[in-house]
């Protein structure tokens, strides 16, 4: 499979996940401030982290989890970005199906766009880099929060979002690629 396909492979999982959890929860995520999407991103990032750093792992969660739930946290936030922060969950759960798809469409773009000029840097990569480069994004994501929004040169939250999602689906390629 080309890096496309691949993608769209890891997306059908996640995004099946995303339903899954939908339907057991509804849209109850929409009531999340941007921080606390991001903060569980960062749990997420920072299990990964220590597993990585550790080398041994006490709770049996499959690390690919966390990549999935790194990505759909991260298209939860864009969405937030979009609407705002909901008192009550306000959508139905196949506008917020749509959405999710919406945004997956955006990291794909983007993600062909930067495989084009970077020449698919990213296979020749390890996981654990992906792991670093979120947790990066993280802390980038929450300075812009505390800086109410507002920067001076920098990519806005969007785009750190954004590329959460394609370090994701890279690892989640590799995962499956390890796999086969």
């Amino acid at each position: 499979m080309n890096t496309a396909e691949q993608f769209d492979a890891v997306l059908s999982k996640c995004h099946g996940l995303f339903e899954k959890k939908g339907k057991d929860y509804g849209t109850a995520w929409r009531i999340l401030r941007l921080p606390s999407l991001t903060d569980q991103i960062f749990i997420k990032a920072q299990r990964l982290r220590s597993i990585e750093q550790k080398g041994e792992q006490l709770v049996d969660d499959p690390l690919e989890g966390e990549f999935i739930g790194i990505l759909n946290y991260s298209i939860m936030a864009l969405i937030q970005l979009d609407k705002g922060i909901a008192e009550q969950p306000d959508m139905d759960w196949e506008e917020a199906s749509a959405a999710y798809l919406q945004k997956a469409n955006e990291a794909k773009e983007l993600m062909l766009k930067k495989n084009h000029d970077y020449g698919e840097a990213w296979r020749d990569m390890r996981v654990s880099s992906f792991t670093d480069l979120i947790i990066q994004k993280l802390l980038r994501v929450k300075q812009i929060e505390d800086n109410k929004g507002k920067t001076l040169v920098s990519e806005g939250l969007d785009a750190n979002y954004l590329d959460m999602i394609n370090y994701s689906v890279f690892a989640l390629i590799k995962f499956m690629e390890k796999a086969a």
